[in-house]
């Protein structure tokens, strides 16, 4: 597999701010993480949002907190198609309230309407945490679907969904385009589900978020040791560690996982760019 990161200086492609962006080939399956700190925003970058891009077509999995911010340094947020969302913790939906400011405001009038796609009560969940006293909600704005394990399609992609192991309802998500595979785990606990979704993916996005060895909350998160046995079983052509909190030693989460996978291993970085 061919996965190579670039980060945000390397790219050769203009961006609306002026800063370069990635490469220049629509054809290719890119995936750009636009934050991959665990469960709130961390010093160096925002919590989870990633940008995958394929014959034109810009998908957002997950808008964190913050993520809104960093999405500005790789795109006009105006071109994303569609949105994804894993789950509704707040670091994976919570700046779809600053995208809905821009998408309504920033302009000469509200921008169209794009699908977003998450679990039950999406809508909901961002409308509350937008404006609680809006009686209009966002509709305006976004095509709210609700999703469950299958498949569909969506612009060039086929997604298939699965629900994973966390107390909230999350979906994993698998992205096909091109002959090619990312798989995004959201967040999990171990879960034989994951494996099978990701089975011979091109490239395995799968959160850590627990050193090995040290006591956590079982059903809520993977350790570095857990992702890359996860992805060793799925037999996966690349790992890409996510979702590793502030507060762990993200160096030993990414040698943890490194260790249990045979196969090409590193950290997500944040503006760092892959052609899966």
């Amino acid at each position: 597999m061919s996965a190579r990161a670039r980060s945000a200086g390397e790219s050769d492609r203009g961006r609306p701010d002026g800063l370069p962006a990635g490469p220049s080939s629509e054809r290719t399956l890119r995936l750009t993480v636009l934050g991959c700190s665990g469960s709130v925003p961390g010093p160096h970058g925002p919590a989870s949002a990633y940008l995958v891009e394929h014959d034109g077509f810009r998908l957002l999995l997950d808008l964190g907190n913050g993520a809104f911010g960093a999405l500005q340094r790789h795109l006009d947020p105006a071109e994303v198609d569609a949105v994804v969302l894993s789950h509704l913790h707040p670091d994976h939906c919570l700046d779809l309230c600053p995208y809905v400011v821009f998408r309504r405001y920033a302009g000469e009038g509200p921008l169209r309407r794009i699908p977003v796609l998450g679990p039950a009560g999406t809508h909901y969940r961002i409308a509350a945490a937008y404006d609680p006293a809006a009686r209009s909600g966002l509709r305006d704005l976004f095509d709210f679907t609700t999703v469950a394990p299958g498949e569909r399609e969506l612009g060039p992609f086929r997604l298939r969904f699965q629900r994973v192991n966390h107390p909230v309802e999350t979906h994993a998500v698998r992205v096909e385009a091109g002959g090619r595979v990312l798989t995004y785990s959201g967040d999990t606990g171990v879960s034989d589900a994951l494996v099978r979704l990701a089975a011979g993916s091109d490239l395995l996005l799968c959160e850590a978020s627990f050193p090995d060895g040290e006591p956590y909350p079982p059903n809520l998160h993977l350790s570095g040791r857990a992702a890359g046995e996860h992805a060793a079983k799925a037999g996966v052509g690349r790992l890409l560690v996510t979702h590793v909190p502030p507060w762990t030693d993200r160096v030993r989460i990414g040698a943890e996982a490194a260790a249990a996978f045979p196969g090409p291993s590193e950290l997500a970085a944040p503006d760092a760019s892959y052609e899966v």
